[in-house]
């Protein structure tokens, strides 16, 4: 009886060191992500929306603290592209650098997260011959899903920006690398 008490121990615990291991890796990352930036902006009372090509490079720091749950901060740029339209020739740059927290949870190499934090934002408008800029800080959220091959994970993430005069989603898709 002993020596199986002694095996079922040896054998949870080398199960649970392997699921820790196939989907959590702590230390410091960095990343790039591209994708598709839904940006609706307001001037004066006109509306205007159009989706552009979007990039984002990342890095932040996984403190692993508890097997299968992530914690983390993360901090970015993000450019969001150039909205434009027919209408009254008006478009819109907006870039940003955010700092966020995240939680995730691990299932083996797949995770889910969500992250919230503080988005640094600056854009550039312009209709007609009229030009403008603004800048500011707001909140954001976020969620995603990632697939952790050892050091080397693929994400998959989506992300809402409620800024002054442009509310813009963001999807990504990308890779990151811990050290």
């Amino acid at each position: 009886m002993k020596k199986l008490t002694q095996l079922c121990l040896i054998l949870a615990t080398s199960s649970l060191s392997a699921t820790a291991l196939s989907g959590n890796d702590s230390g410091l990352y960095i990343g790039g992500s591209v994708g598709s930036a839904d940006l609706e902006f307001s001037f004066d009372a006109d509306k205007y929306d159009d989706d552009n090509t979007a990039y984002k490079a990342f890095g932040g720091y996984n403190f692993g603290i508890v097997p299968l749950i992530d914690v983390a901060v993360e901090f970015s740029y993000i450019d969001f592209g150039s909205a434009s339209t027919n209408i009254k020739n008006a478009s819109a740059d907006v870039t940003a650098l955010t700092a966020a927290g995240l939680l995730g949870f691990n299932f083996g190499p797949v995770g889910l997260f969500g992250k919230a934090g503080v988005v640094d934002w600056d854009s550039d408008y312009k209709i007609a011959d009229i030009k403008d800029s603004d800048s500011g800080a707001d909140p954001f959220y976020g969620v995603g899903a990632k697939l952790q091959l050892g050091s080397f994970a693929v994400r998959a993430e989506y992300e809402y920006f409620d800024l002054d005069r442009s509310n813009i989603g963001l999807y990504t898709v990308g890779a990151s690398y811990t050290f």
